[in-house]
């Protein structure tokens, strides 16, 4: 004799089961805020990094436009020559 079940009657559950499936539920909620907290910082992250491109590029093309003037450039002075002393030259003896 083949006897059939329905889902609808379930064993009721354990109090270790209903806190494990507590903590599975709030660790669902918890990694969906934290998704959520990494995609806000990266909108942030490409927003700073768009601003500081636009600043860079503005900064490139007012350079280009206005280049610092352009100073001639020194002549190094040549390096001191030292004063070579000779020694006196010995006198021979029995001259």
């Amino acid at each position: 004799m083949l006897i059939m079940t329905s889902k609808s009657q379930t064993k009721p559950q354990t109090p270790e089961q209903l806190a494990r499936l507590e903590k599975q539920r709030l660790a669902k909620i918890e990694g969906a805020q934290a998704l959520a907290q990494v995609d806000k910082e990266y909108v942030d992250v490409r927003r700073n990094m768009e601003r500081l491109k636009a600043l860079r590029l503005a900064k490139e093309a007012h350079d280009a436009a206005n280049p610092p003037p352009v100073e001639p450039k020194k002549k190094k002075a040549a390096p001191k020559k030292l004063a070579v002393v000779k020694a006196p030259e010995p006198e021979a003896v029995g001259e």
